[in-house]
This record gives C-alpha cells, sequence and structure tokens, in this order.
C-alpha cells in the first residue's frame, strides 16, 4: 500500500530522524562558513586589525611622499637635485631622499616606512620641476 503514495504524499508523510538532524544542520553551518570567508569577504578580527594597520600606513606614507614632493620641487635648486636623483641607482635613490631631509616633517621623530620610495618614484618619474605660477594680484601686493 505504501508504494501507490505519489511523491507529494510521500514528502508529508516523512520523519527525519535527529541524527539526519543534527548532520544536516552542521553541514548547512560549515557550508556557510566556508562561502562566508572565501567569497562572502567575511574577515577574522585580527585579519581586520591588520589591514587597518597596513591601510594606515599605507595612508601616511602616501601623504608623507605627496609632502616630500612638494618640499622638493620648492626648493630653489630643485632642477640641479632632480638630475642628481635620476643619476643615483634606483634601489639608493629613497637614501638620498632619506638624507636630504624630504621625509622629515615637524613633529615626526622617524619618517613613515615607504615614503622616501613612493617621492622618489614620484620625483623620478618627472621630467621636470613644473613651474610656480606666483600671483601678483593688487590683494597680494597691497595696493
Amino acid at each position: 500500500m505504501a508504494d501507490d503514495q505519489t511523491m507529494s504524499e510521500r514528502w508529508e508523510n516523512y520523519r527525519p530522524s535527529k541524527t539526519l538532524w543534527f548532520w544536516s544542520v552542521a553541514g548547512a553551518a560549515v557550508l556557510t562558513m566556508i562561502v562566508g570567508f572565501t567569497a562572502g569577504g567575511w574577515t577574522t578580527g585580527g585579519t581586520a586589525r591588520e589591514m587597518a594597520e597596513n591601510s594606515a600606513r599605507d595612508a601616511r606614507a602616501k601623504l608623507v611622499a605627496n609632502l616630500c614632493v612638494e618640499k622638493f620641487i620648492s626648493a630653489s635648486d630643485a632642477s640641479q637635485t632632480l638630475a642628481k636623483l635620476k643619476e643615483t641607482s634606483s634601489y639608493q635613490r629613497d637614501n638620498f631622499i632619506t638624507d636630504g631631509g624630504w621625509t622629515k616633517l615637524a613633529g615626526m621623530e622617524k619618517s613613515a616606512p615607504g615614503a622616501a620610495d613612493l617621492c622618489a618614484d614620484k620625483l623620478a618619474a618627472m621630467d621636470a620641476i613644473p613651474a610656480r605660477n606666483v600671483d601678483l594680484s593688487p590683494a597680494q601686493t597691497g595696493g
């Protein structure tokens, strides 16, 4: 008589065991974690903290590098110094920038890690020192 049931009747009459429920829930939890950590973008607290520290360090380096470039190109002998920088080998340019003091900012005991490399790369990519525009409008000259 049981073989005469339709598929929907069998589905309605099915009662899973506690063991099947347990392993189904456990499997679903494990699968959820695997998908969440691999494709879902989940991170652990330690990984998130490390990512935040790396982002802060990189942001500091970029800021200091931008200020370094500005200090470098605003110097009176910037063209000659840029030529010396370009003559320096690529692996020594960060030392050239650090020794020149362009990555040292007021209030900082030591320069930001990676800032000298970024600054040297930006400066080495320049063909020439950009011209400075001086605004001599009446408001600035007092007239």
